[in-house]
């Protein structure tokens, strides 16, 4: 069974000239277990599965797999704006001993709620894995209600959750209030995580614990045991960094501040470009401000 708690890194994917560098996701995950987290998830947003071809996209979450070794749960991102190829990509990921699927709503085409009940009834019966939602407006341009969302845990039982990165705690308090008790809402969102768990959040699937999985890990550890200061300081701490982090689009930023830290080259792929020279020194200060050791 799945358990949804606590920090999940939305891990990137490293690139070498132009090809995916399989050494650096190995040593990435590496990174991440022996720092606390509680899962890792492949090829979603932060992974840019958007570019890689489908041979490098089942690659990636074959080696990520692997390294993880059974130790964390893995949780690869599926879904594009074709439900035909999204189901494909649902049974495919399904064989390479994944615990979980983060499916993403449909983005550019804009379906209705109608539609992604649809959508999402044809990912769930395509698979028995449990399947966390992916409500992120920003991305896909639409928001999936929470009517929705409840709809199809009702509909399916193996929809066990949602990342969700509306950015509206009003829609996080209406999912959690009418929600089953096996249903969980994660934070899509690292600058919302502290006040989503105080409304019912379990935790995050986070982009800053690619560079800070100790203090993300921690910080989601010390809510859940009561400890809310401490979570709350742990917050504020790392509250630079995460905006530092979002100062160009997900995951340049990040796969810069992987780089200071010795993780993986910078490069991202097009039609992303690397971080821009003058966002460089802050995010490197954000990340020394934040208790991190640059190796670069």
């Amino acid at each position: 069974m799945l358990k949804l708690k606590g920090t999940f890194t939305a891990i990137v994917t490293p690139f070498r000239n132009g090809k995916v560098d399989m050494e650096a996701l190995k040593k990435i995950v590496r990174f991440q277990i022996e720092r606390g987290v509680s899962g890792l998830v492949p090829c979603g947003s932060t992974g840019e599965a958007a570019t890689l071809s489908t041979e490098e996209y089942l690659a990636v979450i074959k080696t990520v797999v692997a390294a993880a070794g059974g130790k964390v749960p893995v949780i690869p991102g599926v879904g594009t704006n074709s439900t035909a190829k999204s189901v494909e990509m649902v049974k495919s990921v399904s064989k390479l001993g994944v615990d979980g699927l983060l499916a993403i709503v449909p983005y550019y085409n804009k379906p209705t709620q109608e539609g992604m009940t649809a959508h999402f009834s044809e990912l769930a019966r395509a698979t028995r894995l449990p399947i966390v939602l992916y409500n992120i407006p920003g991305r896909t341009g639409v928001n999936m209600l929470p009517a929705t969302t409840l709809g199809l845990r009702r509909k399916f039982p193996h929809i066990v959750g949602i990342k969700e990165a509306s950015g509206n705690l009003d829609q996080v308090s209406e999912i959690i209030n009418g929600a089953d008790d096996g249903f969980t809402v994660m934070s899509g969102d690292d600058s919302l995580t502290l006040p989503m768990m105080a409304v019912g959040a379990k935790g995050v699937i986070s982009v800053v614990s690619n560079v800070a999985p100790a203090e993300a890990a921690r910080m989601c550890a010390r809510f859940l045991e009561g400890d809310t200061a401490g979570a709350a300081a742990i917050h504020h701490k790392l509250f630079p960094l995460v905006k530092a982090l979002f100062a160009e689009t997900n995951p340049i930023p990040v796969k810069y501040a992987a780089s200071l830290l010795g993780l993986c080259r910078p490069e991202p792929r097009l039609p992303l470009t690397t971080l821009t020279e003058p966002r460089r020194a802050p995010l490197k200060a954000a990340l020394i401000k934040a208790g991190l050791k640059i190796k670069k």
